[in-house]
């Protein structure tokens, strides 16, 4: 069998006397797009948190290609291919685009190699016309696209979103998901997101937690039309 990208096996994290997950185990191939739900509480963001390093599991192991990486700090995880775009903003608001995306490039290479990598993610995620704006300057939507930006100019072979389209407008969002499909081109993906739309636009394979556990994985339609998923989280979203 082919050793999967990154997965997650037996993965438990508590605090205190509290169970936030639960023996998750959990197996992403090379390629895919792979989308978590899940209520408030269930658990979605503690395993997330867990796969980055923000997090060291209670129990269990995270394994990136079978390479044992529990506990690792954030930067170590990123320096094995993994880049990671967290809730919380991490772009320099005194810096062009350009110079965030240029900082971020230098950090896997020579300044030569930062100028084309810069200059091919600008083009890529389409930021050319803002490249000399300063970031503090910029619209939510505008900044998350650049902070994505960054995520992609250190070149990782697996990039994790934790709610990438969220305060976003409804064509923001549109442009995001658009990002999301072209970035799933070259790169594997794990996007934590609750806009049920917004995951019917990039979606193939949906992982649902609820209860610290996993409810169910499927296609997303199957997922989006399974009765018990719409009991626990889905509602009227689903209709």
């Amino acid at each position: 069998m082919t050793v999967p990208l990154l997965e997650a096996q037996e993965a438990t994290m508590r605090f205190g006397g509290v169970t936030a997950v639960n023996g998750v185990n959990f197996a992403l191939r090379e390629m895919e797009l792979r989308c978590l739900i899940g209520p408030n509480g269930a658990g979605k963001s503690t395993f997330f948190k867990m796969l980055t390093g923000q997090l060291k599991p209670s129990a269990g192991r995270i394994l990136l290609r079978g390479q044992d990486i529990t506990g690792a700090e954030p930067h170590q995880i990123a320096r094995l291919g993994v880049g990671i775009k967290t809730q919380v903003p991490n772009v320099f608001d005194g810096l062009s685009v350009r110079e965030n995306v240029f900082v971020a490039a230098s950090r896997r290479g020579s300044a030569q190699q930062a100028r084309r990598i810069t200059a091919e993610t600008l083009e890529r995620l389409r930021l050319t016309a803002i490249v000399g704006r300063l970031v503090g300057q910029l619209a939510h939507g505008q900044r998350q696209w650049v902070e994505i930006a960054t995520v992609l100019a250190q070149e990782p072979e697996l990039v994790l979103l934790d709610e990438p389209a969220a305060g976003m407008t409804h064509e923001e969002v549109l442009r995001t998901a658009e990002l999301i499909r072209e970035i799933n081109r070259t790169q594997a993906l794990i996007v934590v997101e609750h806009d049920m739309q917004f995951i019917r636009m990039i979606a193939r394979t949906v992982t649902v937690f609820n209860q610290g556990g996993i409810l169910v994985e499927d296609d997303v339609e199957r997922v989006m039309a399974n009765a018990a998923v719409r009991d626990v989280y889905l509602g009227k979203q689903a209709a």
